[in-house]
């Protein structure tokens, strides 16, 4: 392979010019055995031997990554998923996460917020800080975030039905602790269109629920500039049994319907396409999963600027976080779990992820204890400071293995890009609405999964472990363990929040909110944000807007 030194005039001076201009880390200029250590490394014939659909770092198609220098200049975000128990306890994970070296906050609401149900109601019962943070109210976001500097933490939150209260009560806490929200950075993830698909947490039916997520783009687009309102997210495709060639045509598809609402909403493609982000898994197949995200950027490149008209060139970048494979965790032999999070999270990082969450070992019996969360941790900053990989641009690019399996991941995605404009009537936005009213994705995740999972019975496909080598210690290690007070701390909060607020207060925010709801033009973030600052519960915002949205409920005999 070639390599292009510093100062090298060659047909592609951008690159290089780009690479000089980025800021770099101190790294060491050769291997631990003295290889000297090149920047990017590209085929024997030269620079014009480069293939197109390869490119450069930083350049279209974006094969090799959004930033011409990559890690050199900047590792992925550390951003560690965590949230049990009450607001309280999850800020005392936060601080402890932050201690530990972690640079991005990533919050996990419990089941009843997720839904939309405040933790007082019937339905919530045994579930309130089980799976997740209980947040009822501005209240519990103050608790959340008390004494962390939003000014200087980027902060993701996994919540799509919610996501508007979310953000709303989020809004606040920043303005109240001085931050004002042209400042805050951040996720939040806002992607209703897979709840449908995989996830099930909804509740309105798909096309008023498009329209918050329209309302919330828009609003961030004004106002958040530093915010990115929808995480586009195939993890939960991937958690509930699709392949990896299906978890990447669905997430881009929903991209894509996405920024048509957008645009149908009234903005401009490149006023809110350099705010929107992915969330992808990271499976067991090392070599595919480095394929399929480097067929993301390419795929995302290609659609926005032909499809879409997109020229700025950050709305052609597709930037994405990236997870460790919840589903592949076993609770036989949980220790092995290591080995399965590191190998991973090295897939996501030579596939050129932006950020990363490692899961924990034990998270396959009970959420992480701090000993597990803090392990987690030290496996990405092993892979970001002794592994070596961040040390050169796309060390993978150019991998005949790599380069076929990409081209590959492409060509599927393609045949199921073409189904899903079929559907629609060449639109991908009612592709995907009739691709959910129909089951259709609902039928191709399930029947994934059903394969994946013959694989494993019959022993085509070994997990250690669990099919094999399934001799040795299978005690169970110390887990964390939410006890019946959490949810009673909670229960009491919730009741201290509606009586010491001014009731007339909040049912004028959520009469105002209901009148919002039904003007189509209206944009939903204000009475949302006034409803928020008068402590309405979640529970009560969700209840105004169902009132005339009404609530969706899956077709049965998919």
């Amino acid at each position: 392979m070639a390599t292009i030194p510093f100062g090298l005039v060659t047909a592609h001076e951008e690159w290089r010019r780009s690479f000089e201009a980025a800021p770099q880390r101190e790294l060491p200029a050769e291997t631990l055995s003295g290889i000297p250590l090149e920047p990017l490394y590209i085929p024997d014939e030269g620079p014009e031997a480069v293939p197109e659909r390869i490119g450069w770092p930083g350049q279209y198609p974006y094969t090799r990554g959004p930033h011409a220098s990559m890690y050199r200049s900047k590792l992925w975000t550390m951003r560690m998923f965590a949230g049990f128990g009450t607001a309280e306890d999850t800020n005392a994970r936060f601080k402890e996460i932050l201690r530990s070296g972690g640079d991005g906050l990533s919050t996990a609401f419990d089941l009843p917020t997720l839904m939309g149900r405040d933790s007082d109601d019937p339905r919530s019962l045994g579930e309130v800080g089980k799976a997740g943070v209980a947040v009822d109210s501005l209240a519990d976001f103050e608790d959340l975030f008390a004494d962390i500097d939003l000014s200087r933490v980027t902060t993701s939150m996994t919540i799509n039905s919610g996501a508007a209260m979310a953000l709303a009560m989020y809004v606040v806490v920043g303005e109240r602790s001085g931050v004002e929200r042209a400042r805050l950075a951040g996720t939040i993830q806002n992607d209703i269109l897979k709840e449908y698909q995989a996830q099930k947490e909804f509740i309105y039916p798909p096309r008023p629920s498009m329209r918050i997520v329209t309302d919330m783009i828009r609003f961030c687009t004004a106002e958040m500039p530093r915010w990115h309102p929808v995480s586009v997210s195939g993890y939960h495709i991937r958690e509930a049994g699709s392949t990896a060639a299906q978890e990447l045509a669905f997430t881009l598809g929903n991209g894509f319907a996405y920024v048509e609402a957008a645009t149908a909403a009234g903005l401009a493609v490149d006023e809110f396409a350099p705010r929107l982000s992915f969330f992808f898994n990271s499976y067991w197949d090392f070599l595919e999963e480095v394929g399929k995200l480097r067929a993301a950027r390419r795929i995302w490149a290609r659609w926005m600027s032909g499809r879409y008209g997109a020229k700025n060139p950050r709305s052609l970048q597709c930037r994405f976080h990236t997870q460790t494979a919840g589903v592949s965790l076993t609770a036989q032999q949980p220790e092995v779990n290591v080995a399965r999070v590191a190998i991973q999270a090295l897939a996501a990082v030579l596939g050129g992820t932006q950020s990363l969450h490692t899961d924990a070992y034990d998270e396959a019996l009970a959420l992480p204890t701090e000993k597990a969360a803090r392990l987690a941790l030290r496996t990405q900053q092993v892979v970001a400071y002794e592994s070596g990989v961040a040390n050169v641009v796309d060390p993978l690019g150019g991998s005949w293995a790599v380069e076929a399996i990409t081209d590959e991941m492409e060509r599927r995605a393609e045949e199921i890009f073409t189904h899903l404009e079929e559907m629609g009537e060449g639109s991908m936005l009612d592709g995907v609405y009739a691709g959910i009213e129909k089951g259709w994705f609902q039928g191709e995740i399930a029947r994934s999964a059903y394969e994946a999972e013959l694989k494993v019975n019959d022993g085509r496909r070994i997990v250690v472990g669990v099919n094999a080598f399934t001799e040795g210690d299978d005690g169970r290690p110390t887990l964390l363990a939410i006890g019946p007070e959490a949810e009673e701390s909670q229960l009491k909060r919730v009741a201290e929040v509606r009586r010491s607020r001014s009731h007339g207060a909040v049912e004028e925010a959520l009469r105002d909110l209901a009148a919002a709801a039904a003007e189509p033009t209206t944009n939903l973030m204000p009475p949302i944000l006034e409803a928020a600052r008068r402590y309405a519960t979640l529970g009560e915002m969700v209840q105004a807007l169902a009132g005339v949205f009404g609530r969706y409920r899956e077709a049965t005999g998919i």
